[in-house]
């Protein structure tokens, strides 16, 4: 079968796949069969993450009966509610407004009851919209630490762990300040294996971790801790609710969204179009370079005859890949990957790929990802572009944008972590 079979160019289907994913993703299509009953007392929301105000949006329109509350998202990722408000603040990096996000939230926690409800809207980017650094560690100690911890090329995981001992809010710690009141959350995952800890580092979850955890990961990443930071962690109050503690014994924690069911989404898609899917996963980390050269490897596999895979294929992939930073260059791990796919690729005929963040913000940048294209390396070199040194450089958005191939969404409101997709037309 070829292309021919359907009317989509190569970049076209990519880019559809993409969006198909983010939409399978979106928060007026996951929260409605996900909704509590009614409680005898008040319902108050709270929410954290790029995708929070369009959860609180999509639960005003379904809830019957009144509710109140506040959520906190990235600047720009705003959606007008009426009766909850909306705040915004940094992302990755937190700041003050963050800050008093988080206090605003926890003061309204004072003087639940045994009978009132609260929703808690979880998504991707919580760790660092919802922030309340301990007595004295401050704002710039976090600042600092978030910046080391992202440059590391520490997994998310780890990094959270981190986050959740060094925080007033997360690690459970919300759960300890609701009670005795009824906590559900409801929860879009950005993070591999849906690890309910680690997305938006947990704040209604037990922590199976402990600070000594916390310390052995900023040894091992040789990142160096303030005297304040280093102080907090060797103390005992550092130490956050673990899976025995009565406050979880009123909480319920449901995944309302998954990498897996945005990667299903696009899959339908793609067998709708004639095209053969793989989905090699949802869960996939590792050093991006190493990742896209992996898959590199996989395509040259198929399209050498050593599967049994029918073309046209697209292989799909999730995840949370890391890169460690050694240049100065703008980029995120989407683009980072694109860019070492293509060098991988070398230009190989009939392949196209597609690598974007599902929350439309790949790193710190204003672009979802990239696309690669079977003449990426040649259009570069026609430009006098080195691949290679733009990777040396970390500087792969500047590569793309020189192309023209950034892929530029806007916030999409959730986050479902990375979606890759390989389009293979012919051998």
């Amino acid at each position: 079968m070829s292309l021919s079979r359907f009317p989509d160019k190569p970049e076209v289907l990519l880019k559809s796949l993409f969006d198909t994913a983010v939409e399978a993703a979106q928060p007026e299509r996951c929260i409605a069969k996900h909704l509590p009953h009614r409680p005898q007392g008040r319902t108050i929301v709270f929410g954290f993450g790029k995708g929070a105000a369009a959860m609180a949006s999509a639960l005003e329109a379904e809830w019957d009966g009144p509710l109140e509350g506040v959520v906190v998202t990235r600047y720009g990722h705003e959606v007008p509610c009426k009766h909850i408000r909306v705040l915004q603040a940094a992302h990755p990096v937190p700041d003050q407004a963050g800050i008093e996000a988080t206090k605003e939230i926890l003061e309204a926690t004072k003087g639940l009851s045994e009978d009132d409800l609260v929703i808690c809207l979880i998504s991707g980017g919580g760790s660092a919209l919802f922030v309340q650094p301990p007595e004295g560690v401050t704002l710039e100690e976090k600042q600092d630490l978030t910046k080391q911890l992202l440059a590391s090329g520490a997994p998310i995981g780890k990094i959270n762990i981190v986050r959740r001992h060094l925080s007033l809010a997360k690690g459970g710690r919300l759960a300890e300040a609701c009670a005795p009141a009824s906590v559900v959350s409801l929860i879009i995952s950005d993070v591999p294996g849906d690890d309910l800890e680690a997305i938006a580092s947990g704040p209604t979850v037990p922590d199976p971790s402990t600070r000594d955890d916390a310390l052995a990961i900023l040894g091992r990443y040789r990142i160096p801790p303030s005297p304040a930071i280093e102080a907090y962690l060797e103390s005992p109050k550092s130490e956050t609710p673990g899976p025995d503690a009565a406050c979880f014994e009123k909480v319920l924690n449901r995944l309302i969204a998954t990498p897996m069911m945005s990667l299903d989404s696009a899959a339908s898609l793609a067998d709708a179009k004639g095209v053969s899917t793989s989905i090699l996963g949802d869960s996939i980390e590792g050093e991006t370079r190493d990742v896209a050269r992996e898959q590199a490897g996989m395509v040259m596999e198929i399209i050498e005859g050593r599967t049994d895979t029918q073309l046209p294929c697209v292989l799909l992939s999730g995840g949370e890949t890391t890169v460690t930073l050694t240049g100065n260059g703008r980029g995120g791990p989407n683009t980072e990957y694109a860019l070492s796919l293509a060098i991988a690729l070398d230009g190989l005929p009939g392949v196209y790929a597609i690598a974007c963040d599902t929350d439309g913000v790949d790193g710190s940048e204003d672009n979802a990802g990239a696309l690669v294209m079977p003449d990426t390396l040649e259009r570069a070199k026609a430009l006098g572009l080195d691949p290679e040194a733009y990777l040396n450089n970390n500087d792969s958005y500047s590569f793309f944008e020189r192309l023209g191939d950034l892929v530029i969404t806007g916030p999409t409101h959730t986050n479902v972590n990375d979606f890759r997709a390989i389009l293979i037309t012919k051998t």
